[in-house]
């Protein structure tokens, strides 16, 4: 969890305590992060893409699993989870600094994982036991685990937060589990079509768009009544699904046709056929609807497809055997400041400040944070010196003044300000000046 902290006093003659500071109210905010999770299922790690630049900003690697298959990322979007088939465990990252806090026990082969709205809980579908591990995200543990058949797979929590629906991969017709969230309980069984692998809840809670893989198809099915009351064809072996955020269009990933089909749920056909990669399995959308992100199992890569154009614009590559994706705007990481004590020289028309230092870490790491900007200024805001930051996360500077600052504000101790980035958050804290 992120913490903040304040720091001690700085003893001695004419010196005063030190605490910490809320960033400069000029700073600018930077834009926040939105970032792509892609569960990389051959390579045994996570690539984190950077969607304003498309490529690859870090790989989590060490996942406390060898197989990562599906990933989801909090409404917050301030903690991800990344199943991983072949460990029985779910991995739990912090999102803003990319590492990964905790790994959860959970069923056999788990595959899908999806993450209630209040984000309380996280529900994991484990493929080779029908079960559903509830896991609690408060302790990190698995809860309750609830049956609901054969080869559970893609999984999805109404927007109320009320029932959860599990498609289930299994030979022939096929079916999706209504689970009642109240009781962790099985409510229905609805018949689909053959084999459906993947499942994704309109915005509104209305519909569940139902991915049928060897059906070559797509159901809707109605969430106030529990049917199907429409059938769509699409390409060849879809595999996955994921809904627009303003829940007009369907996208749908066709894994032996290497294309994605572009679905317009109100009109119930298919708008669009957009190519992409070689075996597209998994498949994301920007927050603003404005890119998806598809991977590319056989390719080892993830396309971009511009939703306005309906065009693929890009491909970035990724791991090996990449199969889910989750994307989401990720908040800055919190960072920490410490400072020393600057000495304070006379001069002949005005002082010297010698010795202002600041460092600056994660807080949630303590990862030292190097090439960032810091700047010193008195505690009336008058601009002393600014540093970057060395390899130690180091700042440091010397500052000649003029007598007009005066004496007894460069006795009040100086303000070290760092005015943040998309990556990580501002921050500030005071420091002392000794007089020698």
């Amino acid at each position: 969890m992120l913490t903040r902290h304040r720091f001690a006093a700085v003893a001695g003659s004419l010196a005063l305590a030190t605490g910490l500071l809320t960033a400069p109210a000029s700073a600018a905010v930077p834009p926040p992060r939105v970032l792509g999770y892609v569960a990389n299922n051959g390579s045994g790690d996570v690539s984190v893409v950077d969607t304003a630049t498309d490529t690859v900003s870090t790989t989590i690697a060490g996942t406390s699993g060898t197989s990562p298959y599906d990933a989801a990322v909090a409404f917050d979007g301030a903690r991800g989870y990344v199943t991983n088939s072949r460990d029985n465990s779910l991995s739990v990252l912090d999102t803003p600094t990319n590492t990964v806090d905790a790994t959860v026990p959970v069923g056999a082969h788990p595959a899908g994982v999806t993450i209630a709205p209040d984000r309380g809980h996280v529900y994991v579908s484990n493929y080779d036991d029908g079960t559903v591990s509830v896991v609690d995200v408060a302790t990190l543990s698995t809860t309750a685990t609830i049956t609901v058949g054969d080869r559970p797979d893609g999984i999805d929590v109404a927007p109320d937060g009320k029932t959860l629906y599990v498609a289930h991969d299994v030979p022939g017709g096929g079916f999706v589990s209504v689970v009642d969230l109240a009781t962790n309980a099985l409510s229905v069984n609805v018949p689909t079509g053959l084999t459906p692998s993947a499942l994704a809840i309109t915005p509104d809670g209305s519909k569940v768009v139902v991915v049928n893989k060897f059906s070559n198809s797509v159901a809707f099915l109605d969430t106030a009544v529990n049917t199907i009351t429409a059938t769509i064809g699409v390409g060849a072996v879809p595999h996955g699904v994921a809904i627009s955020p303003d829940g007009r269009f369907a996208y749908v990933t066709n894994s032996e046709s290497d294309s994605v089909s572009v679905v317009d749920i109100a009109a119930g056909a298919v708008a669009a056929t957009v190519p992409v990669g070689d075996r597209p399995i998994g498949v994301a959308l920007t927050p603003d609807g404005a890119k998806a992100y598809v991977t590319n199992y056989a390719a080892g890569t993830t396309s971009v497809l511009d939703t306005a154009s309906r065009t693929t614009t890009g491909t970035v590559g990724v791991g090996s055997q990449p199969v889910g994706v989750a994307v989401h705007t990720v908040p800055a990481a919190g960072t920490t400041i410490t400072t020393g004590t600057a000495r304070l020289q006379l001069r002949l028309l005005g002082f010297t400040v010698a010795g202002l230092t600041a460092k600056l870490v994660e807080t949630h790491t303590g990862k030292l944070l190097a090439g960032e900007r810091v700047s010193f200024t008195t505690t009336k805001g008058q601009t002393l010196c600014g540093a970057t930051t060395d390899s130690t996360g180091t700042a440091r500077c010397d500052a000649n003044v003029s007598l007009l600052v005066g004496l007894a504000t460069l006795l009040q101790g100086y303000t070290t300000g760092y005015a943040g980035t998309s990556a990580h958050r501002a921050a500030a804290t005071h420091g002392s000046i000794r007089l020698l």
